[in-house]
């Protein structure tokens, strides 16, 4: 993916076409500067509530920073022509955590983000971070186990299972034991 291409560069894209400073987005999305600036330079991955965050900010559709394709309908999506439309690793250079394909790209005029998602196994040890954002959330596990964090409840899904949330609820969502995992999410935000 060239650089101007990337999730970073589009969110910049937009904050500069509407004239709004780092400082301003700040304010109006209750992340710091240096947040900001990271995601725009590429140096950290966030997870989807920031991302909401900006684009609430800018009054768009959060696919908007990973697709900009007029609207037409209906939208298929073939398992073996999918591209990657969004990667998100814990640090720069470090291994993918999340692989996510669009379902709804194309789809311009959409409510909800479907998403076919690609989860790696965490590293031993390593903590769940919760995050929470506006919104709900539908996960179908096609392959591999899902852990669930909802609040303080832990759920493990296998394939075939499924869970609706409200995702105000701090929540996370990852492989569960040492194999990946993939998902079918549905994200619609008010």
């Amino acid at each position: 993916m060239k650089k101007r291409d990337t999730l970073g560069a589009r969110m910049r894209k937009y904050r500069e076409q509407r004239e709004i400073s780092r400082a301003q987005l700040a304010e109006d999305t209750g992340l710091t500067e240096a947040f900001l600036e990271s995601l725009e330079e590429d140096d950290v991955y966030p997870s989807i509530g920031p991302l909401q965050k900006v684009a609430r900010a800018f009054g768009v559709r959060l696919g908007t920073f990973m697709d900009d394709k007029i609207t037409r309908d209906p939208i298929i999506s073939r398992a073996g022509e999918r591209t990657t439309d969004l990667t998100m690793h814990k640090a720069r250079n470090s291994r993918a955590e999340l692989v996510y394909h669009s379902l709804g790209k194309g789809k311009s005029d959409r409510n909800m983000e479907p998403f076919y998602i690609e989860i790696m196994p965490d590293e031993k040890d390593a903590e769940h971070k919760l995050s929470s954002h506006q919104g709900e959330e539908f996960i179908l596990v096609m392959k591999g186990r899902l852990l669930v964090i909802y609040g303080r409840e832990e759920h493990v899904l296998e394939a075939g299972d499924t869970v609706y949330y409200n995702s105000v609820v701090p929540h996370h969502v990852g492989a569960y034991g040492d194999e990946p995992a993939e998902i079918v999410a549905v994200i619609y935000y008010p």
